[in-house]
């Protein structure tokens, strides 16, 4: 070899060895040689790859360890397969985490069925977009458009009659298909913005029922309760899909640096409806920013979960006190914006309001409901609300859930992370609610 490239033996030992760089003209040598394709020497997973370790050497239980660039770049560049699994391995460490934290066991210590988390996973893994059933809601929306709109819709293409009548003749429903009458009667005591997702979604089930029904078989779900969220699930993605075209809400989120205020104005929707479809925009080739969404309640109930991004989030926690999305009831019609730095050092912007749900008129019953956005920091800049909240202001420490947070002088812990020693208190008292090992 050291003839073929016109170079020293002991050369070709010293790059062997990482003690020498391959130059470029090495490589060309090489590739003129041997006749191997130049691009054989590239690889497009190597950046990724050293992201991922640099993401994972984060975990607090790695902190004590002093890793450096250099080390962590040459063990991804020189041994991706020992690096990918370690990657593997520490996958494995936080899912334990996630479950040991999510504690949900029924008597006997068998995992408790849960068809909500099921969903939940389904979602995610498909990152909450669904491109055959946007593009249908694409095409249905322009149609609808050329109708005049959801009740002429129903009229001329379903002979269907849209009513709206009041609370007390619905007894309990919002929506109701009456096949006998030809009559698709909706609670009038809702927001006409509720009032369109209602009639789209009843349209979703009528136009899209063998896609719908075709999707959720891919979930392959463990009972018939999981199966039915899903296709409850589906199809509200159809109508939001329908009120909101992928192509024209796309254009207009970038346009309005992702108001969302103004995005429900401009699509006659409400603020969550315009969040929940920001979730939604990763068409290839047409992606928009990546989202992370919740909604909560007082008590700090999740009744949503959606996530495109990588907000860990997505499967477990969402009660982090310090997170403003449980703070913002006591100001419903103020728009939080924040910060968010997690244990691992990464940073994300949040945007959060609270909102009343339910029905209009006297003596209607509503509740309290907030959600919340969440992206990976590297995109505020796009976000019209990082204008009054820039990344130079210092972020809000935040954990996953105070079971697997490693923070040891947070004063909101409700409990000491699992696997960790706690100190007695005899001598000494922490301002912080639990004093904790470093072991």
């Amino acid at each position: 070899m050291a003839a073929d490239l016109e170079i020293s033996a002991s050369y070709i030992t010293l790059m062997e060895r990482n003690q020498r760089p391959v130059t470029a003209e090495t490589l060309l040598r090489l590739a003129k040689a041997y006749k191997i394709d130049f691009s054989d020497f590239t690889s497009s997973s190597g950046p990724d790859l050293v992201a991922r370790l640099q993401s994972a050497i984060k975990d607090p239980i790695l902190s004590d360890i002093d890793f450096g660039p250099l080390e962590i770049a040459d063990v991804a560049h020189s041994f991706p397969g020992f690096a990918e699994a370690m990657l593997r391995l520490h996958t494995a460490y936080r899912e334990e985490q996630f479950a040991l934290a999510d504690q949900r066991l029924h008597q006997g210590g068998t995992p408790a069925a849960d068809p909500i988390s099921e969903v939940r996973s389904f979602l995610s893994a498909r990152r909450n977009f669904f491109p055959v059933l946007d593009a249908a809601s694409e095409r249905l929306a322009a149609r609808i458009g050329e109708a005049g709109g959801l009740p002429s819709y129903f009229q001329s293409e379903h002979k269907v009659r849209v009513r709206y009548l009041p609370a007390e003749v619905m007894m309990g429903s919002l929506r109701r298909l009456d096949w006998h009458r030809k009559e698709l009667l909706v609670d009038e005591g809702r927001e006409q913005s509720s009032l369109n997702f209602l009639m789209a979604q009843q349209l979703a089930y009528l136009e899209f029922e063998k896609e719908i029904q075709a999707t959720v078989g891919e979930g392959q779900f463990n009972s018939p309760d999981a199966a039915k969220l899903a296709t409850r699930a589906i199809a509200a993605y159809c109508a939001g899909a329908i009120i909101m075209p992928y192509g024209l809400f796309a254009r207009a989120a970038e346009s309005r640096r992702y108001d969302i205020e103004l995005l429900a104005r401009q699509f006659n929707v409400s603020f969550e409806q315009a969040a929940h479809r920001l979730t939604t925009l990763q068409k290839p080739g047409q992606e928009r920013i990546p989202f992370f969404f919740i909604k909560v309640d007082p008590a700090g109930n999740v009744s949503k979960r959606l996530n495109s991004g990588s907000f860990p989030f997505a499967l477990h926690g969402g009660g982090c006190p310090l997170w403003t999305v449980h703070q913002c009831f006591a100001s419903p019609r103020q728009v939080f914006t924040q910060w968010l730095e997690l244990p691992d050092g990464k940073r994300y912007f949040s945007v959060a309001k609270a909102f009343h749900a339910g029905g209009i008129g006297h003596r209607r019953s509503s509740a309290e409901r907030a959600v919340a956005i969440v992206c990976d920091g590297q995109y505020a800049d796009r976000l019209v609300y990082n204008v009054d909240h820039p990344q130079t202001q210092a972020p809000t420490p935040i954990g996953i859930a105070c079971q697997i947070c490693h923070r040891t002088e947070c004063v909101a812990r409700s409990e000491p992370p699992l696997g960790r020693q706690i100190l007695p208190d005899s001598y000494r008292r922490m301002e912080a609610p639990f004093g904790f090992s470093d072991t």
